[in-house]
Order: structure tokens, then sequence, then C-alpha cells
């Protein structure tokens, strides 16, 4: 499936709306880093990977990793828009019993390749799923998005290391890179810059790109197929809460559901519905 960029606005758009109805749904979640990764998602998920949501154990399919699991709301609404499971489903977000909990879990949810939610962990099983396909001699690639204040975490730079080590040219990774964390600016709560240096410096081949333009995006996944020996980080400049004003670049948005009034708000702002 490969979308125009037109579709993909369109696509995105939706699935920023779905965020915004299921937080206000659950009263409970994460908008921020959702709505910052979302053009991501839509860019993997409707013009790259190479997925069927009909048969979502594929073994010869690209695997994602959301290591920022806390960004769910973005993923679920993802796959249940490419076919993965009824749309119908994102209203049960963190309610008890449904399979959409406030982290991914990969037992209950087809489309979901791991289970994440501790920082850090997310990309080292996605350095995992890179290193067995090389083994295999599989042609499948990977895909993990990391957020920035993700890392902090030690065991990044561990995984980032042996990424390195092992040329992992069939793992592309993603920053989304808002400059916001929970507790407030990145930069003043441990900075992590200089980021694209620090990942050239571990091994990386890294790509610097907008992550709202689909262009940017859909370009540097097409140069990281291209590079052999090396995997490759894409460092993505985003906006915390993209594309609802009153939430964008405001660390408060972090971990809050709106309310109602939020929500009618929010949606009104996004609009282009599907």
């Amino acid at each position: 499936m490969k979308k125009n960029i037109e579709e993909l606005k369109q696509v995105s758009n939706q699935i920023r709306k779905d965020i915004i109805s299921m937080l206000t749904e659950s009263a409970s979640g994460h908008p921020g880093g959702s709505l910052s990764a979302t053009d991501i998602l839509t860019t993997l998920y409707f013009n790259e990977m190479n997925i069927d949501p009909k048969n979502p154990k594929d073994p010869n399919r690209d695997r994602f990793v959301l290591s920022k699991g806390h960004a769910a709301p973005a993923l679920y609404s993802t796959l249940a828009r490419r076919g993965y499971f009824d749309v119908e489903k994102l209203s049960t977000l963190r309610k008890l019993g449904s399979i959409l909990q406030g982290h991914p879990n990969m037992n209950d949810v087809d489309g979901v390749d791991m289970s994440t939610g501790s920082l850090g962990q997310g990309i080292s099983t996605a350095v995992g799923m890179a290193l067995a396909a090389k083994l295999d001699n599989k042609d499948y690639r990977v895909y993990t998005i990391l957020g920035d204040g993700e890392l902090e975490e030690g065991q990044v730079w561990e995984a980032s290391m042996a990424a390195a080590h092992y040329k992992l040219d069939n793992l592309t990774a993603f920053v989304d890179w808002n400059g916001l964390q929970i507790d407030g600016p990145c930069k003043e709560v441990m900075s992590a810059d200089p980021v694209p240096e620090k990942f050239k410096a571990f091994g990386f081949n890294v790509i610097e790109a907008d992550g709202h333009d689909f262009n940017e995006l859909i370009d540097a996944i097409e140069k990281a197929k291209e590079v052999k020996g090396k995997p490759t980080m894409v460092v993505c400049k985003t906006v915390k809460g993209k594309g609802v004003s009153f939430m964008e670049n405001e660390a408060g948005w972090h971990g809050k559901a709106p309310s109602k009034e939020e929500c009618e708000k929010a949606l009104k702002e996004i609009g282009g519905d599907m």
C-alpha cells in the first residue's frame, strides 16, 4: 500500500482525531507524544512497510516496535485504520477487559510486534529482531520510534552500540525529537544533545528530517534502505501535541487527557474527515 501525500495527510488527520477521542473517552493517556509521532507512523504503515493485516504473523513481514510505548494511542489508531482490527474498538482504550491497554501488548493486539513501555527496551528488541533477520538470511526490515526523553536511558546507547557492531543496515530508527518530556524541556531535565552527532559517534548513518513533512520522511526511509553496513537513525524534528494549538509545545499535555470541551475544540481544529 502506497498512498500519495494528500492521502497520507488525510490518514494522519484521522489518526489525530482518533487519539483525541480515545483519550477523552478513557480520561487518561498521553496525547502530546502520540500526536508528535503520528506522521512517522502514517508514513510507515501507509506508504512503506511490507505488512498484511490479514496475516499479522507473516514471518517475512517488516517489523515495527514502538519504543516510546506510552504513545500507544497513535499506534492503535494506525493499526485500526490499516485494517488490523475494528475501528470501533478504539473507544475501549484503557478500559477493563479491553485489548487496548495503556501500553502495547503483543499478546492481545494484532499488529503489535513487541510489548513496550519500559523506555529503552523497545530499541533493544528492534536490534534483536534486525540481528535475527541477518542470522536467518531474511530480507525483512525493522523500524522503531524512540522518544527524545527516552534517550536518557542508558539501555538506548547499549542497543545502539550493538546495532552498529553487527552492521544492522536493515534497522531504521526514528527519534521523535519534540524537545519535551513529562517534567519539562529535555535540555533542562537531562540533555542528550547533540543528538545527531551522538548517533553518528555510535556508528549510525544519521538523517535529519522534519517529522511532519511526508516528503522528507519518505525520502529519509528510501535513503536508509540504500545504506549498507550501518543502521540508520532518522532524527525527526517534531512538535509535541502537533495539530492541536493549545497542546502544541506544552509539556503539561504529555500525560493528560482532554475534557469533552477541549476534545470538541481539538477535533474542530484538526478537521479533515476521511
